[in-house]
């Protein structure tokens, strides 16, 4: 998109000032499905340093993650949690993953996230 999508700008204001991480979302960006559930970018920072802290061998990017999400203006990113990439009948990873997209790359979106089952 080459103008931000005003009403989705508007979805994630309200997701970064409720704190909360029930809105489901899926969105197209770069040809890609994404569904998932988003969260404040804070939330989403402290879930990945903490996964990251875990790790043997990527403990010090934890760090990166704990500095302050850039305060003023409208989000210019969604913070996927619990999200997966859709490849055809198979959701990637199947216990969902932590994704940030740009704003600006969204090409097409819905509200509400899909499901698929292995049966």
């Amino acid at each position: 998109m080459s103008k931000h999508d005003a009403l989705l700008v508007d979805v994630a204001a309200l997701v970064e000032s409720g704190r909360s991480n029930q809105m489901s979302l899926t969105v197209v960006a770069g040809g890609v499905v994404i569904t998932g559930r988003l969260a404040p970018e804070s939330v989403w920072r402290q879930r990945v340093s903490e996964v990251l802290a875990d790790s043997a061998r990527l403990s010090d990017f934890s760090s990166v993650f704990t500095t302050a999400a850039p305060e003023g203006g409208p989000p210019t990113h969604l913070h996927f949690h619990v999200a997966r990439i859709l490849q055809g009948t198979v959701g990637i990873p199947e216990t969902g993953g932590m994704y940030r997209v740009a704003i600006e790359d969204v090409s097409a979106w819905t509200m509400g996230d899909f499901s698929y089952s292995g049966h």
